[in-house]
């Protein structure tokens, strides 16, 4: 049987991942490694930044299908509509809702980079503990270990390193304005110790409310 609140909550926490994601853009104090690389290809080539990260999701997508072959299966098919609906809101929120937000103080900013920080943290463990579909650059990495001798951890690593040299590459060779700054030192350091208190918090009460099973 189809658990349908399973679906609903999914729909809800991925559109408050595009909703922090743009929060965490328009404070300008940094952003993630990925993030970083599509700000950065967006500016230089003025197309939006969720259409960027949607390109490069769907492409992460195919990726693993290649490698995969039979045995992608249905769950990683979930991973297009999740891709198309996160880089859409993105363009929406950061384009339109948004597009007149400004602060006044680097603290303003500052402090509005940790709430959408804490917000996306919370959105992306909600995701994990429902266990219907996974993001896509993370799944292709997994897919990854398939195929070199690495892994996932340390594929995982290089992919943000890679992000990261991109952007900056990107910065000093057409001075562009770096989006790699404090906030994506921070979000280093703190999203993988929110997320597992998330998880840990978040997991138990959806099981008792029977909407998801333990996590392997």
């Amino acid at each position: 049987m189809v658990n349908y609140k399973r679906f609903a909550l999914l729909s809800l926490f991925s559109a408050t991942v595009a909703l922090a994601i743009s929060l965490m853009l328009r404070a300008s104090v940094g952003v993630g490694a990925f993030d970083a690389m599509t700000q950065s290809l967006s500016v230089l080539s003025g197309i939006r930044i969720g259409t960027i990260a949607m390109v490069f999701n769907l492409l992460c997508v195919l990726g693993q299908f290649i490698i995969l072959k039979k045995e992608f299966g249905f769950s990683r098919f979930l991973q297009i509509p999740l891709s198309i609906l996160i880089g859409m809101l993105v363009n929406y929120f950061y384009y339109s809702l948004f597009a007149s937000l400004q602060f006044d103080t680097y603290i303003a900013s500052l402090g509005t980079y940790f709430l959408a920080l804490v917000l996306a943290t919370f959105s992306v463990s909600m995701v994990m503990v429902l266990n219907l579909v996974t993001f896509p650059i993370e799944s292709f990495c997994l897919a990854l270990t398939r195929a070199v001798p690495m892994k996932f951890a340390a594929i995982r690593q290089l992919v943000d390193i890679i992000f990261i040299i991109a952007s900056i590459a990107l910065t000093f060779t057409f001075g562009l304005s770096s989006p790699v700054r404090e906030g994506t030192i921070i979000g280093m350091l703190f999203f993988g110790p929110l997320m597992g208190y998330f998880i840990r918090k978040v997991q138990p009460v959806l099981m008792k409310k029977g909407i998801v099973e333990e996590m392997a």
